[in-house]
This record gives C-alpha cells, sequence and structure tokens, in this order.
C-alpha cells in the first residue's frame, strides 16, 4: 500500500529528466562531461535506496529529519541544474528557428553565455552537488539507515466494540441516521447484505460512532450474530476471516485452510440477520474484497456490514451505488465538553477561570476533531499552571510530546499511505495559508509548474491534476466547499483541515514558509515555497523584505504587493526591481492583486518560470522580455484593465497552455497568437478594429477547451475569417459567448446575421452567451435539438430580434434567460417548436429548471403552455423571473414543481392556479405587478 518516500518521487522526476533525448542530445553535442552526469545519477540512485526507511524515522528522530532536508535540498540544486541544461537546449532551438534578425529581438535581449562559459558553470555545478551528496550520504550509516526497507507505521492498539457512552459529545444526530440505516431491511442488488461505509479523516470519531451504534439496544434486538472486526492497514483475508467465524462461533479455529474456514463461517451465518463491523479499512483491492465477502452472501435478507475508512475509494470498492456517510466535525461547545471530561479531572472548570479562558481558545484550535480535543486534555490534566497551557495553545501539534501526542500518528498514517507523487502534491499545499480555499484549476497549473504532477500515457497532464486533487478528496485531506453562486470561478473549491494543514506544514519543512507566519530570517536560504497574505500598509515591514534577498533558491513567490504612494514605490522598487531578477530559480510568481504598475525587462532573467500571475494589477504593457520564458505554461492577466496589448512575440511561448485574459482593456490579439500550438485556455478572443483575420489563427488551436468568449464582433469585415477559424471542430469548447459592441453604429444588421450563423459550434457546447447581437432572427443552428449538451442559454440586448428561437426542442436546457429583447411582441408556437398544430417528439422545455425574462418592453403576448396534445410544457420548471416587462396579458398556469417566483413592474399579468403552488414555494416576490396586488413577498 505504501507509495514510497516523499522524496522518491522527485528523485524519479529527475532521472526522466535526465534520461530525455533533449537533454543527452545537448550534453552531447556540447561536449558537456558526460562522465560527471552519469556520476550525479549514480549518487542520487544511492540516496534513493534508504528513502522509505528515512521517511519513516524522521517522525521520532530530528536527526534523520535534518538529513532529510539536507538531501532535498541537494536533490532540488540538481533539478534546478537539470532544468538550467534543458531550457538552455530550448534556447538554442527557438535561435535557430528565428534566428536573430532586428524583427526577433528578443533573442539577443540578453547576453547569453558562450558555450564554453556555459559548459563551465555547468560542470562546476555538477562537482558541487557531487560533493554534497558524497557527504549525505557518509551519514546514514552513524543514522541507521538501510536500504529496500519497506517501513510500517507502528502497530496501533486494536479497538473494541466497547464504549463509554457518556464520554461522547455532539455524536447522537450521526447515532441516529447510522441506526436508520440499519434497520431499514435493503439489501444490495442481489445480495442479502448491505454495506454502510462511515467516511472521514483520521480522528473523526468514526470508530467512536461504530461503536456506538453496535451497542445500542435496537441494533441488538435486529440482529441475530453481531461481530466486530479491527482490520487497520494490513487487510489479510485468512485474519478477517478467522475473526468473524470465531466471533459468530465462540469456537477457536485452529487450523490454516481458507476453504473449510469459509465454509465453516457460511455454515454459521446461513439464514440469520448479522451485523459486521469492520473497523478502519485501508484495502482498495476489490478482489480482496470480493474473496471475504463470499460467505456474508448466505446470510438473512437485511444483513449489515459497517465499515470506517479514511479513504472513499475504500467505501467504492466495498459497497457499489451506495453512498457513504460523510462524517463530520462536532461543535466546539461539545467539544468543550469533551475537553472539560478530559483535562479538568472532575473539577468544575470556574474553579479556575484563567485555564478556562485558555482552554476555551486551545478547544478552538482543534476544529472539531475530537481525538485532537483528547488528546490535548489529557496532555493538560493535572496540569494547573497557565503557562504550561499558554505553551500548548502557541504550539504547533507536531512539537506537542511526542509520547503523550496521539494526534501525531493518527494523521501520519493518512500521509504514509499516499503514493510518492501525491505526498509531493500535498506538502506544496502548505504553501496557501490556513483556511485558505484553494481553487482546482489554479493548483492544478501551480502542481504542473513544480513538476509535481505524474506525467500518464494518454492522459493530458491538466487529468492527472484532477485526479490527484480526487485522491486527496477521497482520502479525507481535502475537504469540497461550495463557493457562492456568483463566484466567477469554478463553484467548487477546496479547504484542509488546520491539522490536516499542520501536516503537510510538518512534511514540507523548512522549505516552505509563510511571512505573516514567521518572520525570522533563519531558515530563508533555504526556503523554496513563500507565500505572503496583504498586510495593512502601516505594517508593511521593508527590512523583512531585505531579507528575502538571502532565498536564493525560490520556486514558488506569493506577493500581492497591495499598497500606495510613497510605499508602493519603495516596495515596488525593492521587490520587481530589485529582488526578482535574483529569483532565478523561480517556477511560479503571482502578483496577483498587487498594485504593480510595470514588470521590470529584467523579468526574462526567470528562464525556468513556468506560471505568472499578474491578475487584478494595474500593469499597463507587457515587456517583450516575456517572449523569453519558453518554459511559461501559465499566464494569468484577468482584471488587468489597463492592459491594452499583449506583446507581439507571444507565439515564442511554444509550452503556453493556459492564458487567461478575461476582463482586460486589450484592444486586439496579436497575430502570432495561432504559433500557441498546446494552448489549452483562452478565456477571450478580441477582435480589434482591422485585425479581424486573426480569427483564422483559431484553426491552429486544436487543443482549445472549456470556456471562450469573442468580444468586439462588429469589427469582423470578412465572414470567411470566421469560417476558417471553424469553431465547428472545437469539440473540447464547452461555454461560448458571443459579444457585439452595444454602441456599435453599424446599420448593416445583415451583417450580424451572417457572423453569429458562421460560429456555428461543435454539438459538444454546454453554455451559450449572445449579446447585442442586431440580426432580426436567429440562425438555424441556435436552438436545434441535435445541440443535446445544452444546459444553459442567455440572450440579451438582441434589440431588433422580434422572434425567438425554438429553444423548447433543446433536450436538456435547464437554465434560459431572455432579455432586451426591445422589439420582441409575441412568444407563441415557434418557441415551443410547434409547427402546424404538431409538438416535437419530446416535451418542450423537459428539463428546464430556471426561466427568466427581463427587459422586454413591447411583450404582449404569452401562450404560456401548461399542456400541448396531451404533454405537460416545463414540467420540470423549478424557477420563475419576470422582470420589466409592463405589456405582458399573459395567464400563466405554473406547474405544481415550481419553488421560485419573482414578478416586478408585470403590471397585467395573471398568476393561476397559485393556491395549489403554496405548498411547494420557497419563495415568491411580487413586486409593482398583477394589478390587484401592489407587492408581496414571502420567504
Amino acid at each position: 500500500m505504501v507509495g514510497g518516500a516523499f522524496l522518491s518521487a522527485s528523485l524519479q522526476v529527475l532521472f526522466d529528466r535526465m534520461a530525455s533525448l533533449q537533454v543527452i542530445d545537448f550534453i552531447r553535442g556540447k561536449r558537456l562531461n558526460e562522465g560527471l552526469f552519469k556520476k550525479l545519477k549514480i549518487k542520487l540512485l544511492s540516496a534513493h535506496f534508504v528513502l522509505n526507511d528515512a521517511e519513516q524515522k524522521q517522525i521520532w528522530n530530528s536527526a534523520v529529519r535534518e538529513w532529510l532536508d539536507e538531501l532535498h535540498e541537494a536533490i532540488y540544486d540538481a533539478e534546478d541544474l537539470v532544468d538550467k541544461i534543458n531550457t538552455e537546449a530550448l534556447r538554442c532551438k527557438m535561435e535557430a528557428e528565428y534566428g536573430s534578425s532586428s524583427t526577433h529581438q528578443v533573442l539577443n535581449l540578453f547576453p547569453t553565455r558562450t558555450s564554453t562559459s556555459f559548459n563551465e558553470h555547468v560542470e562546476y555545478k555538477m562537482m558541487e552537488i557531487l560533493d554534497r551528496l558524497e557527504f549525505i550520504l557518509d551519514q546514514k550509516d552513524s543514522l541507521g539507515l538501510k536500504g529496500d526497507v519497506q517501513t510500517k507505521p507502528s502497530r496501533r492498539l486494536p479497538t473494541t466494540s466497547s464504549v463509554e457512552e457518556s464520554g461522547v459529545y455532539g455524536r447522537n444526530n450521526d447515532k441516529e441516521a447510522i441506526i436508520e440505516l440499519l434497520l431499514t431491511d435493503n439489501g444490495s442488488g442481489n445480495d442479502n447484505m448491505s454495506v454502510i461505509p462511515i467516511v472521514g479523516m483520521g480522528g473523526i470519531g468514526k470508530t467512536t460512532l461504530a461503536q456506538l451504534v453496535y451497542n445500542d439496544e435496537r441494533v441488538k434486538k435486529c440482529f441475530e450474530l453481531k461481530a466486530w472486526v479491527f482490520v487497520s492497514e494490513e487487510f489479510d483475508v485468512f485474519k478477517i476471516t478467522k475473526t468473524i467465524k470465531e466471533r459468530v462461533t465462540s469456537i477457536i479455529f485452529k487450523g490454516q485452510d481458507l476453504d473449510l474456514l469459509q465454509v465453516q463461517l457460511e455454515k454459521a451465518l446461513r439464514g440469520k440477520k448479522f451485523l459486521l463491523v469492520l473497523d478502519d479499512i485501508w484495502n482498495e483491492d476489490y478482489f480482496m474484497w470480493e474473496v471475504v465477502k463470499k460467505p456474508f452472501e448466505c446470510g438473512a435478507y437485511g444483513s449489515k456490514i459497517i465499515v470506517t475508512t479514511r479513504n472513499e475509494s475504500v467505501a467504492s470498492v466495498m459497497c457499489n451505488n451506495v453512498q457513504s456517510y460523510q462524517l463530520a466535525t462536532i461543535s466546539d461547545e461539545n467539544c468543550w465538553k469533551l475537553f472539560v471530561k478530559h483535562a479538568f479531572n472532575n473539577v468544575h472548570p470556574y474553579v479556575h477561570p484563567k485555564l478556562e479562558e485558555i482552554g476555551r481558545q486551545i478547544v478552538i484550535k482543534c476544529k472539531g476533531l475530537p481525538l485532537a480535543v483528547k488528546s490535548l486534555g489529557s496532555l493538560l490534566r493535572n496540569q494547573l499552571n497557565p503557562d504550561e497551557w499558554e505553551k500548548i495553545l502557541q504550539s504547533d501539534m507536531w512539537e506537542l510530546p511526542k509520547e503523550k501526542n496521539s494526534i501525531l500518528p493518527a494523521l501520519w498514517l493518512s500521509y504514509h499511505y499516499l503514493p510518492s507523487h501525491l505526498k509531493r502534491c500535498f506538502a506544496y499545499c502548505s504553501v496557501f495559508p490556513k483556511n485558505h480555499e484553494i481553487d482546482k484549476e489554479d493548483l492544478i497549473k501551480l502542481w504542473m509548474a513544480e513538476d509535481l504532477l505524474k506525467a500518464q500515457k494518454d492522459k493530458r497532464i491538466e487529468e492527472v491534476g484532477e485526479e490527484s486533487i480526487k485522491d486527496l478528496v477521497s482520502r479525507s485531506l481535502f475537504r469540497q466547499v461550495l463557493r457562492e453562486p456568483w463566484y466567477e470561478k469554478s463553484p467548487i473549491c477546496y479547504t484542509m483541515h488546520d491539522l490536516v494543514h499542520d501536516l503537510a506544514t510538518f512534511v514540507a519543512g523548512e522549505f516552505c514558509l509563510s511571512l505573516d507566519v514567521n518572520n525570522s530570517n533563519k531558515f530563508l536560504n533555504k526556503v523554496c515555497h513563500l507565500s505572503q497574505e496583504n498586510e495593512k500598509e502601516h505594517k508593511y515591514d521593508f527590512k523583512r523584505y531585505e531579507y528575502l534577498f538571502r532565498a536564493k533558491c525560490l520556486r514558488t513567490f506569493f506577493f500581492p504587493l497591495q499598497c500606495y504612494g510613497g510605499i508602493q514605490l519603495q516596495l515596488q522598487n525593492l521587490v520587481a526591481i530589485k529582488l526578482l531578477p535574483t529569483l532565478t530559480c523561480l517556477r511560479v510568481l503571482s502578483l496577483n492583486g498587487s498594485s504593480i504598475t510595470e514588470l521590470p525587462d529584467s523579468i526574462g532573467n526567470l528562464k525556468l518560470l513556468r506560471y505568472l500571475n499578474l491578475s487584478k494589477t494595474r500593469i499597463k504593457e507587457m515587456p517583450i522580455f516575456l517572449c523569453a520564458l519558453y518554459n511559461l505554461q501559465t499566464l494569468i492577466l484577468s482584471h488587468c484593465g489597463q492592459l491594452k496589448l499583449l506583446p507581439t512575440d507571444i507565439g515564442r511561448l511554444i509550452n503556453l497552455r493556459h492564458l487567461d485574459i478575461t476582463d482586460t482593456g486589450l484592444e486586439r490579439m496579436p497575430l502570432e497568437i495561432g504559433n500557441l500550438k498546446d494552448l489549452q485556455t483562452l478565456t477571450e478572443f478580441i477582435v480589434g478594429k482591422d485585425s479581424g483575420s486573426t480569427l483564422k489563427s483559431l484553426r491552429d488551436l486544436q487543443h482549445l477547451r472549456g470556456k471562450l468568449c469573442f468580444s468586439e464582433l462588429n469589427n469582423i469585415v470578412n465572414v470567411e475569417d470566421i469560417l476558417v477559424a471553424n469553431l465547428k471542430d472545437k469539440k473540447y469548447l464547452t461555454q461560448l459567448e458571443f459579444w457585439w459592441d452595444y454602441f456599435d453604429d453599424i446599420d448593416n444588421y445583415q451583417m450580424h446575421s451572417r457572423v453569429l450563423n458562421g460560429l456555428e459550434t461543435h454539438r459538444s457546447l454546454k453554455l451559450l452567451k449572445i449579446e447585442n447581437y442586431r440580426g432580426q432572427q436567429f440562425p438555424k443552428w441556435v436552438g436545434d435539438p441535435s445541440f443535446c449538451n445544452l444546459e444553459k442559454i442567455r440572450l440579451g440586448g438582441c434589440e431588433e430580434c422580434s422572434i425567438l428561437p425554438p429553444l423548447g426542442q433543446l433536450p436538456f436546457l435547464k437554465h434560459l434567460m431572455i432579455e432586451g429583447f426591445d422589439e420582441l411582441v409575441t412568444i407563441g408556437d415557434e418557441f415551443y417548436c410547434i409547427t402546424g398544430g404538431s409538438l416535437a417528439m419530446a416535451r418542450p422545455f423537459g428539463c428546464l429548471e430556471i426561466l427568466e425574462f427581463y427587459n422586454l418592453q413591447k411583450w404582449e403576448e404569452w401562450s404560456f403552455v401548461d399542456q400541448v396534445e396531451g404533454r405537460d410544457a416545463f414540467p420540470n420548471l423549478k424557477k420563475l423571473v419576470l422582470g420589466c416587462c409592463p405589456n405582458l396579458t399573459a395567464h400563466i398556469c405554473l406547474p405544481n414543481t415550481t419553488q421560485e417566483v419573482s414578478i416586478r413592474k408585470c403590471r397585467k399579468l395573471e398568476l393561476l392556479g397559485m393556491q395549489q403552488l403554496f405548498g411547494n414555494l420557497g419563495k415568491l416576490h411580487i413586486e409593482e405587478s398583477c394589478d390587484t396586488v401592489n407587492s408581496i413577498a414571502i420567504d
């Protein structure tokens, strides 16, 4: 199960890079010392040999931990060296391709080393790294480190079914929910028994909950046989079967024959209703579970198995199509009750008011994790010195006394069983502050930039990143959180429990630092990943930022720089002008939200940079030097309102995969945009004046996916440019927006129609938005039923259009918004796709849940169809919004699925059948509408 040590993945990535043809050919072509290169690889392989042993011993042995840190630093240096060789090879390739003429001056912006000086630099660094590795490896024997060891965490005390119910707080609702599942006689498919998985992070109380349920009197009466089995990391089929058999028969099995054992267990269970608890399962092998469960299938209908696990994948292996029970943390008040029981030794807290004050703060620190509360409470038991309590409050969880710290081994297990590549991904997340909402797409781009993702054949690296996030969620190390629906990015983000964040920080060691938490310069010479949250202007400490000049190994630098006036100029001069050019190992640079107005020309020195985030800055121009960053994968310029142009030579960023230019001041796209062959994300395409031909470049961007917004479509002169772009072939683009300039003076509305007709998209489209279109009707493709993936449509500002497209025939449309159709008078049969009195095969708007109409000044008649030829229209409608439709005289009969109605400034409207809806309605808002009612609101 153990995927290998944290550094194993780092070394594997490094070995792959060292073995790449590009690096090998470059070394031979430049006549670098190939013998030194091979020697470096052999030394690194020697280090790899003892990593598993060292990783486990570092928990209790600080000397081993320091040894690992030294090794980690040497590996970082080796990675930097190989990346520089790779980048130099790439530079030579680009120079050969583009030449050095005046039109390609970017290649001559910086004086490059001669071949001889570059060779000398590389060989010197190789010798330096070799000497360090030799010294580090000489220490391994004195530390007792052994090779080829698959270490296991120390064996934990087995759990039992016994529980002190009076010492459990805040789990009554969970207990009742599980008991309800137990007492419901529902088998799984053709099986008589079903599995109930309880899933949650280590220390959250899964075992305690199972114990409460197991000992409940109602449960005892319901099942003829019961057995509790502590399984843990080792999923031994024979041992598990033997334990269950001996529990239910009270007879010791002395043989070693699995077949005989299972036959006897099957005989004992046959026709009887049983309850099994399998506590602390880690096994993800489906076939091993299939062997274990064979005897269970002969039990009586309604038999149940409760499984406790940290891993959702384990739950999915053991029960198909059954949703696991996700156990949440307990409230601070229940945590306090638990803490009092363990810390105050039967003395009421009011006797020690100072201790109570500190204790409540300690409880908040535990963030609802019962094991942490018990561990800290027992640590302070019989301790009446407030200073000692204060020390615990201020200490990191990993600094507590090891012999009394049950949190450390509990959470360490979750980390221990991660695959080695996931260990690196997890540790990297310590760069974010606690309680930070981690955006999925952004995290994947950061992992990519730091080379943390394990490449897989036939999968995009972004897909590997998505799987890694799912795995961390499945293992209860990430918690999925829903953002507010208005949030501009993905509605789903992720957070880490504070103690899990502490675990990531412990693993990352002194290579990660947050300037808000630790202002010391003690470890800055080793820091590789550095973050800084926004500070108030009066708090800026310039001395602290001067310390950053010691952090020569920085790979990640999150620095908002949000300040103004004189402080802004001083910090910009210190950080942007003086500091950045020295950070030549940077892979990630984020100045998101900073008040920076320009980038220094020396940005081109950051040759290894792969991720650059300048969003929400006041930058006005991108320097041409940026185009020398050939490793750049992600460039984020969203909400840079003062940015007018992209560099003309942007096509030289041949590794660029993600370009975010949402809501910028850009006036047009550069001609070379089509050279970015690997581009996956392009958030917007601005059609500048006299530059409509740049649309042709989209033909070469075959890998675009996700969302793309076309703006300033009124600048298109030749429709052929759109046809060359051929959106029909862009099958990975699932969200498209088409915008014309609202203030455009063009009278040729026929051109709008021709343009939109030429913009016909692939049938994979899920979201369509059309704004300020001035054609009198829509092309046939809008509303065509072959767009069976379309879920959301917004049509706005289409002032000349008097007829809506036949959207009723879109089979899976869920959300429709119509706004600003100045010439629309009637919505009739064409909207539902009813022609000649006949109805399309499917019910019109069969999946529509949200329907919104706004600002339709001339709209008078709506043939609101509640039934057509015996078929319901809008059968699943949940929300109806009508806003500012003053002439609408329709009689609307809403389906009984409707949950929310909002009507504003629609005085001639009449709603029918409202009484039957009141039972379902969650919200009703009527304002200045329906003549007979002035204003009504029900929430």
